[in-house]
């Protein structure tokens, strides 16, 4: 008796999966054909208003994140105290301390390099996106 009620409860269970399965798939189907039918009767307006078919898009650009924190970081450097807005003009080079960081530690050249001032640097506006 035991084994009947076990097997009983398997299929039963089978049967309730079956039948979430079968309700879900038929949910999706019909959120489908909503919105095809929806896609439809706009595509038919536009053609009886003599406008173009439009697809539905999502716009996605990347970019758009990146030139948020630009503009941020933008709005936060002109509300600084004491920004003038212009080029920068006060430029000092800082060397370390002696002893404070081991100069073979951090390399200013590449290995093969001779050591030399850069002295063809020109001051130019940053390049800026609209």
């Amino acid at each position: 008796m035991a084994d009947f009620i076990a097997g009983l409860i398997r299929w039963a269970l089978r049967a309730i999966l079956l039948l979430v399965g079968v309700v879900v798939f038929l949910g999706v189907m019909a959120l489908g054909l909503v919105l095809a039918l929806v896609w439809a009767l706009r595509a038919l307006w536009a053609r009886l208003t003599g406008r173009p078919v439009a697809p539905w898009v999502m716009p996605l650009d990347p970019r758009a994140g990146w030139r948020t924190v630009y503009q941020r970081g933008q709005a936060r450097g002109a509300a600084a105290p004491g920004h003038k807005g212009g080029d920068v003009t006060d430029v000092t080079e800082v060397r370390e301390t002696p002893g404070e960081w081991p100069e073979s530690q951090f390399p200013r050249a590449l290995p093969g390099q001779a050591d030399a001032d850069v002295t063809d640097v020109q001051p130019r506006e940053p390049h800026r996106r609209s």
